[in-house]
């Protein structure tokens, strides 16, 4: 049976249901207003039991996710939500091995992420201009043991990335039509990118540029999540619901001599992208999937 060890991330949550996430070690106490808890209890023993603090207040003692790890970072800036975090790591298909490099760590909370999804063989490489704000990340991630596994840059992208080859890359920044150059770069041929704008006026920028760099497959995303109150007898949506955070938008580096055939084209109203349909297509007409039988 898995049992807690000592430098374990552990889940506490109290009967009012607050949570709290401590690292165990081997004597330490863990201090709150509901009394003294000491890591001993849980060091050797298995999760998913309640413990009690010194004067009988109890603690349900769970492994937590990377969505509680997320939730819980320090932060001074807008994180990257769970909802979001989860979905850019699948598209950016972040698995063990892969190298993905990120710009704009900010607080970490998607590195923090990644890291997750690419250790233990895979690294994340985080580049953020902002020494201070980098230096929380550092803390946030070495807090949640993942810090082996991202090497943090304080750099101007502009200035290009260091990673040659790498699978995929992750720009948080206000104006990432700027730094596609450096992206492909760095990128693999047919890599991963992805980006995340607050507003449309963004997101059509970027498109464009996509289409002038090379890029193929762009798709842009929003992802809505309401949560519901899980009781049977009367199952109904909770009140209020993460809607917008952000447009999620998508695309992979093709080589440039075969980007204009494989521009997206609306296959209801023959709508090319900026630059128009590639010579010897106009007219052909198709569905925007065809699957096999």
């Amino acid at each position: 049976m898995r049992t807690a060890q000592a430098g374990d991330m552990v889940l506490l949550i109290s009967d009012d249901r607050k949570r709290f996430l401590i690292r165990l070690e081997v004597g330490g106490e863990w201090h709150t207003h509901r009394g003294v808890l000491h890591h001993d209890d849980l060091i050797g023993k298995p999760l998913g039991r309640t413990v009690y603090t010194a004067i009988g207040h109890p603690f349900l003692a769970l492994e937590p996710s990377t969505h509680d790890l997320l939730q819980r970072i320090k932060r001074v800036t807008q994180i990257i939500f769970p909802k979001d975090a989860a979905y850019i790591a699948m598209r950016l298909n972040c698995h063990s091995g892969q190298r993905i490099v990120e710009a704009g760590t900010g607080s970490g909370g998607l590195t923090l992420a990644l890291a997750r999804a690419v250790m233990p063989n895979g690294r994340v490489y985080s580049y953020e201009t902002r020494p201070k704000m980098q230096a929380l990340a550092r803390r946030n991630l070495e807090r949640a043991g993942l810090l082996d596994y991202v090497e943090l840059k304080v750099r101007d992208i502009a200035e290009g990335f260091d990673e040659r080859d790498a699978d995929a890359c992750f720009l948080d920044l206000r104006e990432p039509w700027n730094y596609l150059a450096q992206v492909r770069a760095a990128l693999k041929p047919g890599g991963f990118f992805g980006s995340i704008l607050p507003t449309t006026n963004q997101v059509s920028q970027l498109i464009e540029a996509l289409e002038r760099r090379g890029f193929v497959e762009i798709e842009v995303e929003e992802l809505l999540l309401r949560r519901y109150k899980p009781v049977a007898e009367r199952l109904r949506p909770m009140d209020r619901m993460v809607a917008h955070t952000g447009y999620l938008v998508f695309a992979r580096p093709v080589a440039p001599e075969d980007a204009a055939a494989w521009r997206y084209r609306d296959p209801k109203h023959g709508i090319w992208g900026v630059e128009g349909p590639p010579e010897g297509t106009e007219g052909t007409e198709g569905d925007e999937t065809d699957e096999a039988d």
